[in-house]
């Protein structure tokens, strides 16, 4: 056993290599470096500290120094420097290799991470063998998780700047928390225990701070493997909606929006509603849009005349005419508490499945 703890077999030939070129001065051959440079690779999956293997390294010089140099001498064969020069070589190829071992490893841990994370969110590969996995990377799967997506104006990638600033926020905040933090389609995407609602409200205001004031959706909590990718698509599913919906909040939660989806789960129903609803307005001068617009505003204002004529630009009694239009076209009031439910629930609709651009 070398000093430093580190086992003799890595530096196997070491002494010899110097012995050799002490008489002579010679570099070391290309056998002789790429031999080092193999020890390195091997010492570093074997998992050992560059430091300590230097150290070792230079220890052992000390105690092989080759007897054939002559002490003082800094010029030619025997020379000081010639020995300097091999140690010199020996360990720069040692290095190389360790390095190079270090960079390969960190690209298959990389690869295997981003695999995983694939199969995750997508709900690939058997469940069982799926936990397996997570463990490695600090996620639990057998207890409730909860997911977050953050959107910027740009796309994102795990080396880029924001996702790492939001990664050390974080793990400055809460240390190790089984958090697991990356990104999928240009997005950031967090993962974490789903009684610690705290971690993503922190993820939440991070990354809305570093996105320059993008959205962010949290999923509910749900537990096991399959409920990570339900998570998932719930956060992607309310980006979509808010998008849909021109929502305004920079964080949304998915538990606040289940309406939506229960609106939209009976499409055939839904386009019935909005066609009998809201396509009388498409005979209006300028099409249905303008209308179904100030219908939206009006009720985003709390059906405040007041406040939806400001919003829109418009005054009062133009706002009015409006409303009398939408009145007279479709046979419902929008000031009318029965009528008004129908009418909400399909401009709903209508900007859920972006109707009239996009004709039944």
């Amino acid at each position: 056993m070398a000093e430093n703890g580190i086992p003799d077999e890595y530096l196997d030939g070491y002494a010899r290599i110097l012995a050799a070129v002490a008489p002579t001065g010679r570099r070391l051959t290309r056998d002789e470096l790429l031999a080092r440079r193999e020890m390195g690779e091997r010492a570093a999956e074997a998992g050992f500290g560059l430091r300590a293997l230097v150290g070792a390294h230079l220890a052992a010089a000390r105690t092989h120094w080759p007897v054939t140099a002559t002490p003082g001498t800094r010029d030619g064969a025997g020379s000081t420097d010639s020995v300097l020069a091999a140690i010199e070589q020996a360990v720069d190829a040692f290095a190389e290799g360790y390095e190079r071992a270090q960079r390969l490893a960190v690209r298959q841990e990389v690869a295997a991470r981003r695999e995983f994370i694939d199969d995750l969110l997508y709900g690939r590969s058997d469940p069982g063998r799926l936990a397996e996995r997570a463990e490695r990377f600090g996620l639990r799967l057998s207890y409730e998780h909860a997911v977050a997506v953050a959107e910027g104006s740009v796309p994102y990638d795990e080396e880029d700047a924001v996702p790492r600033s939001v990664e050390q926020a974080l793990i400055g905040r809460f240390g190790d928390r089984s958090v697991l933090l990356t990104t999928k389609t240009g997005r950031l995407v967090c993962i974490a225990p789903g009684d610690q609602p705290e971690v993503l409200a922190y993820f939440a205001k991070q990354a809305f701070a570093a996105t320059d004031g993008g959205r962010v959706a949290i999923g509910r909590p749900r537990p096991g493997v399959g409920g990570v990718v339900q998570s998932y698509e719930e956060a992607l599913n309310v980006l979509d909606l808010a998008e849909r919906l021109d929502l305004d909040d920079p964080v949304l939660h998915a538990a606040d929006l289940l309406v939506y989806p229960v609106l939209t789960r009976d499409r055939q129903a839904m386009t019935e509603l909005v066609l009998s609803a809201l396509g009388p307005l498409e005979a209006a001068r300028g099409g249905a849009r303008p209308l179904i617009e100030t219908l939206t505003v009006y009720f985003d204002a709390g059906c405040v005349a007041a406040e939806a004529a400001r919003r829109l630009s418009l005054s009062v009694r133009a706002l009015t005419y409006r409303l009398e239009r939408i009145h007279k076209l479709t046979g419902a009031d929008p000031a009318d508490p029965v009528h008004r439910y129908t009418l909400q629930t399909a401009v709903i609709g209508a900007r859920l499945m972006d109707w009239p651009a996009k004709s039944f």
